[in-house]
């Protein structure tokens, strides 16, 4: 029983979970067993220096909300060979909301005439920081519902920044990390679906309008069950926090938004043929068919000009390229613009363009007798070498 042998350590409680509970709900077992002012978190291959404490705690003395870090060196998997990595460091991340080491700007090195001073970071990298207990049960502790591993130091970092609280690298503290090449148990739902939920959480509730850029970098999240956030958008409002928009512009103003000029524009070509819309008698939305490619500018602008979008919509205006169903043969149509509508978004893979949910292709499908025929929009398991389902995008 490690628990036995462990407890006759001077100061150590050992808690032991009665079924998987994972890293989250397991912190937060332990920091509601803790009894003294201020919470320490560490992963367990870890390795402190000398007088590593000390720094962190004095920040946090100074002013309880801030959230500190030391930094983070590297202890070689194999060889346990310790390495000292760089104080010019802090956390950032990608739309995805993919963690990544940055360099400090040269704007900020140069302000910089102390080199022991703060490092402000968007971001921790979750595993080793300190927090002021008190303030950590006043910011709602971590969001329980989370599962395993993964996107709860997301959660944490814009719940510290956007409700009043600060997150510091500091570099007088500096504690070995063993990074491992992958993880070493299991995740029951795989570890792609858990980082996708517990990272979709705290999309829904703390990145705003926003969101729409991290759907559109992590497709994959499109209609995934994420279980209700409705306690943690309560928290929110009770701690009358910023907005997403107020930590882009206050706290990571280099995270680059995508903006409305990256959209391409263009035409949906197959050989002579150009995608079109067109209002049929009758119809409320407008058809879809191929028809000769026009040079008319003012026929492509109501009629075959497409807006390929960020996050993967084909538009024009406001209707976007939609199928029926995800199976195969269903209709190609278009359909008002939803945002985070899974039937409305496409990938451009060499000659195809696939839809991303469904994963078939953009094809062609003839319909009608010889005389008379027409050619209908559909969706079908993709074939390299089927003709019908060959598209150019021609964008600027």
């Amino acid at each position: 029983d490690d628990c036995h042998l462990l407890g006759k350590l001077p100061k150590v409680k050992c808690l032991r979970n009665g079924r998987r509970e994972g890293l989250i709900r397991s912190r937060i077992r332990g920091a509601d067993v803790a009894r003294a002012g201020v919470l320490t978190f560490l992963d367990s291959h870890c390795e402190v220096n000398k007088d590593w404490l000390l720094p962190l705690l004095q920040r946090v003395k100074e002013d309880p909300t801030r959230v500190v870090s030391p930094v983070i060196d590297i202890i070689n998997l194999d060889t346990f060979a310790y390495v000292a990595a760089s104080s010019d460091l802090r956390g950032g991340f990608d739309w995805s909301l993919h963690f990544k080491w940055e360099q400090l700007t040269p704007e900020q090195k140069a302000k910089r005439l102390d080199p022991t001073a703060p490092i402000k970071t968007p971001i921790i990298a979750g595993g080793l920081f300190v927090i002021d207990k008190a303030w950590f049960n006043h910011l709602g502790k971590y969001d329980s519902a989370m599962d395993i591993w993964g996107g709860e130091n997301f959660e944490i970092s814009f719940r510290v920044w956007m409700c009043g609280g600060s997150l510091e690298i500091i570099p007088c503290s500096r504690v070995g990390h063993v990074f491992r090449k992958k993880h070493p148990y299991v995740f029951p739902e795989g570890n792609a679906n858990t980082y996708i939920k517990n990272t979709k959480r705290t999309a829904e509730v703390w990145m705003d309008e926003f969101k729409q850029y991290y759907y559109a970098a992590r497709p994959a999240a499109q209609g995934r069950p994420f279980g209700n956030v409705q306690g943690r958008v309560e928290l929110r409002k009770r701690l009358k926090c910023h907005s997403f928009k107020w930590y882009l512009e206050n706290v990571y103003p280099e995270l680059r938004i995508p903006e409305e000029s990256l959209y391409q524009t263009g035409m949906i070509r197959q050989r002579q043929s150009c995608l079109e819309s067109h209002k049929s008698e009758g119809q409320e939305l407008p058809v879809l068919s191929l028809n000769p490619c026009t040079s008319s500018k003012v026929t492509a602008a109501t009629a075959q000009e497409w807006t390929y979008t960020y996050n993967h919509q084909v538009r024009q205006q406001q209707l976007c390229l939609s199928v029926y169903t995800l199976f195969p043969g269903s209709q190609v149509l278009l359909s008002p613009c939803k945002e985070g509508d899974n039937k409305q978004r496409w990938a451009k893979v060499g000659s195809h363009i696939e839809h991303i949910a469904s994963r078939f292709c953009l094809d062609t499908e003839t319909i009608g007798d010889t005389n008379e025929s027409t050619k209908e929009l559909v969706i079908n398991p993709c074939e390299s070498t089927a003709m019908s389902q060959r598209w150019d995008m021609v964008m600027s």
